[in-house]
């Protein structure tokens, strides 16, 4: 595999460390190997030869980051401080070869030493620090935010394992541990020297100063670590590199001698053992108190780390405290981290000694809050007792915070007892609950949804009590995504594409891709935009072979649902309607369906059983399908295991059909729908979520619409809404569902499916079969669009060079406009002599 090449030679040692042409980036490599991995050419691994590749490309981020850091530094720069609970960064190699502008010189580079350049990214390990759109929501904003030089620190936690990996046995789902860390990675920095303590449990003791006020201290019952790990994160072709930190924990007494020389060895590292559990996994399973316990230990743990580490900044800047929303907007990133409104209070008046009044005033402006769900059980509800036992200054904290609120809303809604109940941070029917959205609304001085049905019933139905009290508060922020890993990066024949029509300014600034409309007319502009699509379908077709030894038809339509699995998302309308073509292809009658292949992929929750009850029917209806002479060419189903980002660098230019078919009402954005679109994919989909503004933004005729709306779902619900009724009304559906339910796809046994048909026909309570027949209709309108090759390959362009608006730099300077104040900060590069001068002075 490796080629012996001439040994390095002696250079200019900064432009070893900083050089980003062809030959810095060959010695950088050698040295690496040779220094860092300690290997000579004829040992090393493929792993070896990655990491010398990422050492050398890191120690071109590190003078950017440090400038960087210095520049916020120097300038007091006012950050923009992004708590999220999930970072789903994907893979880093490419990202910041892309990003320095450097990625044909080390492909080059690494050609001539006699190595698979392909190969070598495919080593990394992928950091599976989020479970979906949240995850990779965060970081396509840090990649804006450092693109547009916003001075940012991205915080949250630096889980041990992930979201598990997933494996597909016998049809099902799979679980297993995601060690992304087994081998460690090239690209975070720890920081033991910032470490900070977090208390929980215990019990508080009120007492009074010098100066006669009362004050609170807490008596913690065990106190945790937390240590700081850094990551850059690079803005595209410019000198700034933004700070993520996550936080990993640890003991304060890692090993007990005494315990240990008494012969207790397991007493010894049990502190350890307990302490580490904390960041161990992604989102522990909830349904017993031990999880919910865990989870919001979690939450609570890297807010006050988080607090805790901008104060310390503040204090190195020599800011007076009085000024931390001057110096930070804090944006959370859904509810997970909404306990921050009661830390950041503990934090000004019991630690810092300031009043009430001006530790309210202070954090109130300088929180901001996104919402990111619909969905009920995704607001977060503490039980009382629990949060009791675990933080019991900060619930001290939010019964002062509530009883203030309330005395202002029953002034605002005199006598209206039932909607002072509504809007209660205490939940006091039955267990008694903290709600944690309502903290987040209350302690923000702003409030968002992702897309602007979301925000609209985020005020009309969730919110509507906070919208009624704080109209002001709220606003809209439709999501976006990143050009430059989303085309730029992960589909290199596109972009070459446009880059030669339109240049290259399309890649910071998306709205240029409107002059890609009038070449839609163009002959030959056609021929190259499906030229793109057949290779990039051939490329995903031989890495699906070598996933699952399934084969592949590039000629097919590849329809593609891809995200988590949720019976809101409706993989499950997606199969009865394949469930009905088979039936009608077998049915004798002279049918002759499009030939398409099916592709699924997504994650379900572990605990969440119709979920993975749903991903072992698509995967029954595919071996079926692939046992049927008679059907195998002409429909195909494939289930994509294990699907993360680097799955999706693949899939999404792959794509002809994106399927965005959730329950209208329920899907706040989505950002796939996006990332589909601006690589040429047609959607069908619901008017749900983004999927409205794409359609506003493309036009309904390059859009195949179907289904009820979120105002008809409602009414429908309101009805009394039967569903066997919509199963006896239509003959297509009857016949699809009893196949099901009469064992055909389980080998005979009627009992495996029955739990998804007795919810189907009992509940529905995502309105599959009611939506059933008007998506079957547009799925007939999709096949004869595709059948006309020139048509399609128009709405294709179309769908792409109409889609600017879903650039999450667009996001990032209405959030920076509207919400955060702040302003870009350039950067100039740091050298060595600037950071000699700085230790001389």
């Amino acid at each position: 595999m490796n080629k012996l090449v001439d040994p390095p030679r002696v250079v200019d040692s900064e432009d070893e460390r900083t050089g980003l042409n062809k030959e810095s980036l060959k010695r950088a490599f050698l040295d690496n190997l040779f220094y860092v991995q300690g290997k000579f050419p004829a040992l090393a691994t493929q792993r070896d030869c990655y990491l010398a590749l990422a050492y050398a490309v890191r120690d071109r981020l590190l003078q950017r980051w440090v400038s960087t850091a210095a520049a916020y530094t120097e300038q007091r720069s006012r950050t923009v401080a992004y708590f999220s609970a999930e970072f789903l960064i994907g893979p880093h190699l490419g990202n910041n070869l892309l990003n320095l502008g450097i990625y044909a010189e080390a492909q080059q580079a690494i050609a001539e030493l006699g190595l698979d350049f392909d190969g070598l990214l495919q080593q990394e390990e992928e950091p599976g620090l989020g479970n979906g759109g949240l995850g990779r929501l965060a970081a396509c904003f840090l990649d804006s935010m450092a693109t547009l030089e916003i001075p940012t620190l991205g915080y949250g936690i630096r889980y041990e394992y992930g979201i598990f990996e997933q494996d597909i046995v016998d049809g099902w789902q799979v679980e297993r541990t995601d060690k992304w860390l087994r081998y460690g990675t090239p690209w975070d920095v720890a920081r033991p020297e910032w470490a900070v303590e977090v208390k929980f449990g215990g019990r508080t003791e009120h007492w009074t100063d010098e100066q006669g006020r009362l004050r609170v201290r807490w008596l913690p019952e065990r106190v945790v670590v937390g240590v700081p790990y850094d990551t850059p994160i690079l803005g595209y072709q410019n000198n700034t590199s933004n700070t993520l930190r996550l936080w990993r924990a640890e003991a304060t007494e890692s090993f007990d001698f005494a315990m240990f020389n008494r012969g207790d060895y397991y007493g010894a590292v049990n502190q350890k053992v307990v302490s580490e559990n904390l960041t161990k996994v992604l989102y522990p399973n909830d349904e017993a108190v031990k999880g919910k316990e865990l989870r919001l230990e979690q939450q609570f743990f890297f807010v006050s780390c988080s607090l805790q580490d901008m104060l310390r900044i503040m204090r190195g800047q020599r800011i007076p405290v009085d000024r931390f929303h001057e110096k930070f907007c804090v944006q959370l990133n859904d509810t997970h981290p909404s306990i921050a409104v009661a830390e950041l209070m503990r934090l000004l008046v019991d630690e810092q000694g300031l009043a009430w009044d001006e530790a309210w005033s202070i954090t109130h402006r300088t929180f901001g809050y996104t919402n990111h769900t619909l969905m009920p059980e995704a607001l977060e509800c503490w039980p009382l007792g629990l949060f009791a036992r675990l933080l019991p200054r900060h619930l001290e904290i939010i019964h002062e915070i509530n009883a203030r609120f309330l005395d202002e809303a029953r002034v605002r809604f005199l006598g209206d007892d039932e909607r002072i109940a509504r809007l209660s941070l205490i939940d006091e029917s039955g267990e008694r609950y903290v709600r944690m959205a309502h903290l987040a609304c209350v302690g923000s001085h702003a409030i968002n949804g992702v897309a602007e049905l979301h925000s609209e019933l985020l005020k009309q139905d969730v919110l509507r009590d906070f919208h009624a009290l704080w109209p002001e508060k709220f606003g809209n922020k439709t999501n976006g995504v990143t050009p430059r890993r989303w085309i730029a990066l992960s589909n290199p024949r596109l972009a070459r594409l446009v880059s030669d029509e339109i240049g290259e300014g399309w890649i910071t600034c998306l709205d240029e891709l409107e002059q890609l409309e009038p070449l839609a007319e163009n002959t030959g502009f056609r021929d190259e935009w499906r030229a793109v699509k057949r290779a990039n379908k051939e490329e995903f077709a031989a890495f699906i072979g070598r996933r699952t030894g399934v084969a592949l038809d590039p000629q097919s339509m590849f329809d593609v649902q891809v995200k988590r699995i949720h019976e809101y998302k409706r993989q499950h309308l997606n199969i009865l309607h394949v469930i009905a073509e088979y039936i009608r292809l077998k049915s004798g009658d002279g049918y002759d369906p499009l030939p398409r292949t099916f592709i699924f992929g997504g994650k379900a929750a572990p605990g969440y059983y119709l979920a993975k009850l749903i991903i072992k029917l698509i995967n029954a209806v595919g071996e079926v399908l692939e046992r049927d002479r008679e059907s195998r060419d002409r429909l195909r189903v494939v289930f994509l295991p294990n699907y993360n980002v680097s799955s999706g660098q693949r899939v999404y230019p792959a794509a002809d059909l994106s399927e965005q078919i959730s329950t209208a009402g329920k899907e706040a954005s989505g950002t796939g729908n996006m990332k589909f679109s601006l690589n040429g994919a047609l959607t069908i989909g619901t008017l749900d979520g983004a999927n409205i503004e794409i359609r506003e933004e493309v036009g309904a005729d390059n859009f195949f619409l179907f289904g009820l709306n979120a105002h008809e779902v409602i009414s429908l619900k309101a009805q009394g809404y039967r569903p066997v009724d919509c199963y006896r009304a239509d003959p297509v559906l009857r016949e699809v569902i009893d196949l099901i339910a009469g064992g055909f796809f389980s080998r005979g046994d009627t009992a495996l499916f029955r739990p998804l048909i007795d919810n189907l026909m009992l509940s529905d309570p995502y309105l599959v079969l009611a939506d059933f027949p008007l998506y079957q209709a547009c799925q007939e309108r999709v096949s004869e669009a595709y059948r006309d090759v020139e048509r399609w390959t128009r709405m294709s362009i179309l769908n792409a060079a109409r889609c600017g608006k879903f650039s999450s730099d667009r996001t990032i300077r209405q959030y920076c406009r509207d919400i955060w104040n702040v302003e870009p900060v350039p950067i100039r590069l740091l050298c060595h002599e600037d950071v000699r001068s700085g230790f001389l002075q």
